[in-house]
């Protein structure tokens, strides 16, 4: 017959086995879905010209959780702006994000001028993690890579 301590034992092994294998199938569904996905449906598309930007300022800090992966972007009024951004690395890999509408004129310091507004483009902030893990910090930095398209309204 087991005695109390050795059921326990077995108890928490069974636990500890359970939590890791949940754990790495929670991680390796994570890491095959695709970060920063770009869809047809976030860009607009319009019979005017489309224009394109790149950020008035870039932030980078996804060591501070969501959200903290962005560009400011400052659109000129009457125009309207694509749903999502794209980034584009060197390697001609491509990466969109979320891009929200802004109602204030100043953003992080960052002041609209007379006749524009400002809209905020996030990026992913696992797909920042893994460019800073492969030494591509100096890519996300870099205002050229990010783009931003808006057209006139209809």
């Amino acid at each position: 017959m087991l005695d109390i301590e050795e059921v326990r034992s077995r108890q928490f092994i069974y636990i500890l086995f359970v939590i890791s294998l949940v754990g790495i199938l929670g991680f390796s569904y994570i890491s095959e879905k695709p970060i920063g996905k770009c869809y047809k449906r976030g860009f607009i598309s319009s019979n005017n010209q489309k224009y394109y930007i790149y950020p008035e300022k870039i932030v980078i800090q996804p060591w501070r959780g969501q959200h903290h992966v962005y560009g400011i972007f400052m659109i000129p009024n009457g125009y309207e702006h694509d749903y999502l951004l794209q980034f584009q690395l060197p390697d001609n890999s491509t990466y969109c994000g979320t891009v929200y509408y802004s109602i204030h004129n100043v953003l992080d310091g960052i002041k609209a001028r007379p006749d524009n507004y400002l809209v905020k483009g996030y990026v992913n902030t696992r797909l920042a993690l893994w460019l800073m893990i492969q030494g591509k910090l100096d890519h996300l930095q870099q205002p050229s890579n990010w783009s931003l398209g808006y057209v006139r309204k209809e």
